[in-house]
Order: structure tokens, then C-alpha cells, then sequence
């Protein structure tokens, strides 16, 4: 009997213990009804520079709520979102609930787990990704943020170190915080810490590597850098997205970016980049303890530059990261760790033939129909071509199908693809030419 009372009290005071460790381990500021309600939802994405919040775009955030329950995650700071978003924007909600985490216990709370996949929207605050990495990244909290991104399908948004995370590539800051300088002058330092996948997944954030602050200080040579390390440890043509502070990004259901600010009246920029495509394009330099070099012709990276204006008038399309409105093309690259800007580029050319090559002149009616495609891609080949193999990939480079000394017509089920961009490189003896297709 004095054995199982024991054991009884054992239990008493290790339960006790959980649930004050759970809830020391957060604190929550609550405003608003505390019923849970189930609105109609749009699955968009808001990235913003980590400033001050651009007003119309959390507006834009909130009104794909539905009017629903909305939370802020955070690990600094306190409540000041709560009354923003639920009174200051003119936006109906029926709640805002901002959970600050103390530590990663948090991430096992049942009632915070709970509180995040009931929300109808939710936005990460600014402070220090690594905090964001090492407190959610393989527990139930990165698994709740996926199911409202992939499941739900509600806004998702954050600034600062919030937009740091959207991406399925991730600059951890796990070492502190690096500059361009540093990073340009060595890309291997220590302070360059990067996470490819197994964290958050949002599907038009595949592959794409975000940078806020742009503007203070400049981490444009960083965030270039980052891109040449993916390249040369994972082979990847990962994408850039960037937001000045006072920037924000909204994409919506249809993978269009709209970009909101102050321009005319501010210098309000966002920066979409990629690996150009003509080939090689590779690093010239990536290696430890050195200086960076990319230059390829001083087209290395191509990169829209698009203002912010109050309406969100200006767009760029992620569905094939070729088409813009209301921005100009840059080429970027890296000389022995110098950046150099050409304001003056133009869009990546992953159509028109690169290198010296022997394909004929017939090899410009090679024809690839339907574009785009659902089901069924065919490929035309004029017989007097000298094709010795063709290459299918997707945008991150993975090769799909290889073809070697391919017949005249080529047709290929594509039916079970995941939707995106699609790259068929053709082949000759010495030349080679890439042809864009879009699955949809």
C-alpha cells in the first residue's frame, strides 16, 4: 500500500512538472473571441523586408483569412501585433493570439500545436531564424505550419527572420549573423549556415533562398554567395527572393507576386534572382578560405529588380520566373569576391543556343507541343539534325529523362510531373541549345 501511494504521488508531482514546464516554456497575449471558427481561406504567401509592416499588404494577408483566427509566432518580443491586426487595419477577425516561445519545449505544448493548426492565418514575427530553426524544425509545430500551407490553405506570411524561414532553403544564422563582405571573401565561412529542405514547404518557395534587410546593410554579395554554395554542394539552380525593409511580397493562389511600398516616394525594391541559364554556369571559384568567383561572362545571375508601390501594381510571375511587370532585368556577379552590378541586364535567355556549336540551322524547328503541357509532351526532331541526346529537367536542375540519339518524335507521359517549369536541353557534337516548357 506505502509502495503504490508512493508511486501515485511520484505521479502527481512529474505530471505537474510537464505542465509547468509547458507552460513556462511560452507565453500567449489574446485578443478577441475565444471560440474557434472555420472561415473560407486562400492559400498566399506574404514576404516582407523587416521593417515596419506594409499596412495594405497585411491587409491583403488578412482579408484571405476569411475573418478568421489569426496567430503571430515569435521568440522575442511581446504583443504588438495584437492590436494591429485586430482592430488598426479596418480588417474583421475573429481573433488574434500571438504565442511567444521561451525556448523549444514550446514546440511540444499540446494547446500551442492545437492553437496553430486551428488558425485561419499565420504570421511569423522578426527576431533571430535560428531561434525559428532550432525551437520548430522537426516537431509538431513545423508539422502544424505545413499542414496550413499544404492542407488548409491558409495566408502564410513573415518579415525578418519570418520571411528567413519561408523558403525551403534556409540561411539558419545558426553562427550569428554573416555580411557580404565576409561571405564574398569566403563562402565557406562559418557564419554561411545553410538548410536545404526538411523544414517548412511551401510549394512556390521550392527551392529559393530569401534575404531581407536588403537595403540596411546591403546583403547583396551575401545572399549571391549563398547561392553559389548551393550550387556547388548540392548542384542545385536554386532562386533568390529579397525584400528592402520597408518591401513586401504577396503571392497569391496563382504563383504571382505583387509588390508593395512607398516609390516613388521610397526607394522600395524587390529582388527575384536566378542562375542564368546558358551554360556553364557553375562557379568559376566556390572553395573554402577563398574569395568568391562567378562571373560567366559577367551574367552569372540574372535578377528582376521590381519597385513597391502602394497598390501593388507591379508583379513578377513564379510559375517560369521570366515575366515582370514594372521592373528592369540586372545581371549580377562576382569577381575574387567583388560584386558587380549591371543595371543594364537583361532577362535570362534559356531558349537561344549556347557555346560554338555544330547543331545545323534546321535545329531551330525542333518543336515541343503542347506548351504547356498536361499529359502528353512531344518533342519534333527534322531528321537532318545531328541530336546525340536530349535531357529533360526540372527548375532545380533534377534530371527527369535522358534520351540518347533520339528518333525524329519523341512523345513522353508527363501526366504525374508535379506542375512548374521544365528545361529540354537538346544536344549536338558540340553545340546545345535549352528549350523552356511549362506542365500544368
Amino acid at each position: 500500500m506505502q509502495n503504490w501511494t508512493s508511486r501515485f504521488f511520484l505521479f502527481i508531482v512529474f505530471s505537474a512538472f510537464v505542465e509547468f514546464s509547458f507552460a513556462q516554456s511560452y507565453t500567449s497575449y489574446f485578443t478577441g473571441d475565444t471560440s474557434d471558427v472555420n472561415t473560407t481561406t486562400q492559400g498566399v504567401t506574404v514576404l516582407m523586408g523587416g521593417a515596419t509592416e506594409n499596412d495594405n499588404a497585411m491587409i491583403w494577408f488578412l482579408q484571405h483569412s476569411g475573418g478568421g483566427d489569426i496567430v503571430v509566432i515569435r521568440a522575442s518580443g511581446s504583443n504588438g501585433y495584437n492590436s494591429y491586426l485586430y482592430s488598426g487595419l479596418g480588417v474583421s477577425v475573429n481573433s488574434v493570439e500571438t504565442i511567444l516561445f521561451k525556448n523549444g519545449i514550446a514546440s511540444h505544448d499540446p494547446y500551442v500545436v492545437r492553437q496553430i493548426r486551428n488558425a485561419e492565418a499565420l504570421w511569423i514575427a522578426g527576431g533571430d531564424q535560428w531561434d525559428y530553426v532550432s525551437y520548430w524544425k522537426k516537431t509538431p509545430i513545423d508539422t502544424a505550419i505545413n499542414y496550413l500551407i499544404n492542407v488548409k490553405h491558409v495566408p502564410v506570411g513573415g518579415t525578418s527572420a519570418g520571411m528567413a524561414v519561408l523558403g525551403t532553403i534556409v540561411n539558419t544564422a545558426q553562427n550569428g549573423s554573416v555580411t557580404s563582405e565576409a561571405a564574398l571573401a569566403n563562402p565557406y565561412d562559418a557564419k554561411v549556415k545553410l538548410l536545404n529542405g526538411g523544414f517548412i514547404d511551401d510549394p512556390i518557395l521550392h527551392n529559393v533562398i530569401t534575404d531581407t534587410h536588403y537595403d540596411n546593410p546591403d546583403r547583396r554579395g551575401r545572399h549571391i554567395a549563398f547561392l553559389a554554395r548551393i550550387f556547388q554542394d548540392d548542384g542545385l539552380a536554386a532562386y533568390g527572393i529579397a525584400c528592402e525593409e520597408y518591401t513586401a511580397i504577396c503571392i497569391d493562389v496563382n504563383g504571382i507576386a505583387s509588390i508593395y511600398g512607398n516609390f516613388p516616394a521610397d526607394d522600395d525594391f524587390a529582388y527575384f534572382l536566378q542562375v542564368n541559364c546558358s551554360l556553364p554556369n557553375n562557379p568559376e571559384n566556390c572553395s573554402s578560405g577563398q574569395p568568391l568567383t562567378w562571373d560567366r561572362n559577367h551574367e552569372a545571375v540574372s535578377v528582376y529588380k521590381v519597385a513597391g508601390t502602394q497598390n501593388g501594381v507591379n508583379t513578377f510571375d513564379l510559375n517560369d520566373w521570366m515575366y515582370g511587370t514594372g521592373g528592369t532585368w540586372e545581371n549580377w556577379s562576382v569577381t575574387n569576391g567583388a560584386l558587380n552590378i549591371n543595371s543594364t541586364g537583361t532577362a535570362p535567355d534559356c531558349i537561344s543556343s549556347t557555346d560554338d556549336m555544330d547543331l545545323n540551322a534546321t535545329e531551330d524547328i525542333i518543336t515541343v507541343y503542347p506548351n504547356p503541357a498536361q499529359d502528353m509532351l512531344a518533342i519534333s526532331i527534322p531528321g537532318s539534325t545531328s541530336v546525340r541526346s536530349i535531357i529533360i529537367s526540372n527548375r532545380i536542375g533534377q534530371k527527369m529523362v535522358t534520351i540518347n540519339n533520339p528518333l525524329h518524335m519523341i512523345r513522353k507521359d508527363i501526366s504525374l510531373w508535379e506542375n512548374g517549369l521544365y528545361f529540354i536541353n537538346v544536344r549536338g557534337l558540340n553545340r546545345q541549345k535549352t528549350i523552356k516548357f511549362i506542365k500544368n
